[in-house]
């Protein structure tokens, strides 16, 4: 079509204005046809031209890249892109006319925090540089899956080999445990034969051995827990009740470090089907670990919603934040930053929360806090009622 309206037009003074007419309306068809293809992909395209000015973008790179322009054509385009870091990027590669490929950048488009993956390229016509081609891409589901399907690996890896490690760890810590607890009784019957003060550091020593041993057992006890399946027992259950139960049950401790805990729990929310031990054990990991995000005091939000056929539950901080670095790894075991920490209390909740046939996202900025979303299915048989009520009220 491009070539017959380029024949075309060299033969413009030759047509009759039947013929005009024609090659316009031919023209705009084929314009309007790239103009829908162009707006259909589900990719962003940005188009600059020599001065890198932006000339053209499609809905999707609007969309996911925030951009105030005016009017095309007139401002380079690092100048009406919004994203500080997006910018300067833009900036840095037209100006030194490199090619760059599926650079990653952490976005906030309409309040939403997305993965993008930009490419700049030259725009290339007739062997000569017209311009430069952007293209957008949103990766964050993407990166999404590949996360959860490493964690997953991870947690099978970790199975099979790691169940037997630690119950040959467990047997000889008890046998350790044992033996010091008869080291010292016998102490203290034989109190007497020690020097002044020499018995009271032995005891010392011995209370310190004991805790390395008690804190060696949390670590297996976590460990065997994080590795063996779940035998998960969902009943039916109300989910606010369960939050409220855990937000009574912290109270005490969040007044005493200067926690405020709200809860705002969707009414609307129907029952959903999990078992009680395991994500009470979920949402306690949760919520302990908000409150030490928060040393100097801070707000503790529970919010439920229910979103199509999914409830959500968000538990909110406002403390220290998470690194943009680690917030792709703390669902790995044995990733943590505390110095105490053992690296399986979020690996153990990721494990309870898929095992609900759940997911859980994070969203976290340094000095701002952190709020970790679950999702969890909506029984089918809550769809099926709700869909029967709605056709019995239409009847009515």
């Amino acid at each position: 079509m491009r070539d017959f309206i380029t024949r075309a037009l060299k033969k413009l003074n030759k047509l009759n204005p039947e013929q005009v007419e024609d090659l316009v309306l031919s023209a705009a068809g084929e314009i309007d046809r790239l103009e829908t293809v162009l707006e259909s992909l589900t990719e962003g395209i940005l188009v600059c031209d020599t001065r890198h000015s932006l000339v053209m973008a499609n809905k999707y790179a609007e969309r996911f890249l925030p951009i105030t322009l005016s009017e095309p054509g007139n401002e380079p385009i690092w100048t009406v892109v919004q994203d500080e870091k997006v910018a300067e990027f833009f900036e840095a590669t037209l100006l030194s006319g490199d090619r760059v490929e599926e650079r990653e950048f952490n976005v906030e488009a309409k309040g939403i925090q997305r993965l993008l993956s930009l490419s700049v390229l030259p725009l290339v016509r007739n062997h000569q540089v017209t311009g430069s081609l952007i293209h957008v891409e949103d990766i964050t589901d993407k990166r999404g899956k590949e996360a959860r399907l490493r964690r997953a690996e991870n947690l099978a890896s970790l199975t099979t080999l790691a169940a037997g490690v630690a119950h040959e760890i467990k047997n000889p810590l008890g046998s350790i445990s044992i033996h010091i607890q008869l080291i010292q009784k016998a102490l203290v019957q034989n109190r007497e034969m020690f020097q002044a003060g020499y018995f009271d550091q032995l005891d010392k020593y011995i209370g310190v051995v004991n805790e390395e041993i008690d804190r060696l057992n949390h670590i297996v006890v976590d460990f065997l827990f994080a590795v063996r399946p779940m035998d998960i027992n969902p009943v039916e259950g109300d989910i606010n009740a369960l939050l409220s139960e855990l937000a009574a049950f912290v109270l005490y401790e969040l007044e005493e470090a200067h926690i405020e805990c709200v809860l705002a729990l969707d009414d609307s929310l129907p029952l959903l089907n999990f078992d009680e031990r395991f994500l009470k054990q979920a949402f306690l990991n949760l919520i302990k670990n908000a409150a030490a995000a928060m040393g100097d005091g801070g707000i503790l939000t529970i919010k439920t919603e229910k979103r199509d056929a999914e409830a959500l539950i968000s538990i909110q901080d406002t403390g220290t934040g998470i690194p943009e670095e680690n917030l792709s790894k703390i669902f790995e075991p044995y990733f943590t930053t505390k110095e105490t920490g053992s690296g399986l209390g979020l690996t153990l909740v990721f494990k309870i929360i898929r095992e609900h046939l759940g997911e859980i996202s994070v969203k976290s900025r340094e000095g701002e806090g952190s709020v970790f979303t679950i999702t969890l299915p909506i029984p089918q048989k809550e769809r099926r009622l709700i869909g029967f009520d709605a056709v019995g009220a239409a009847k009515d």
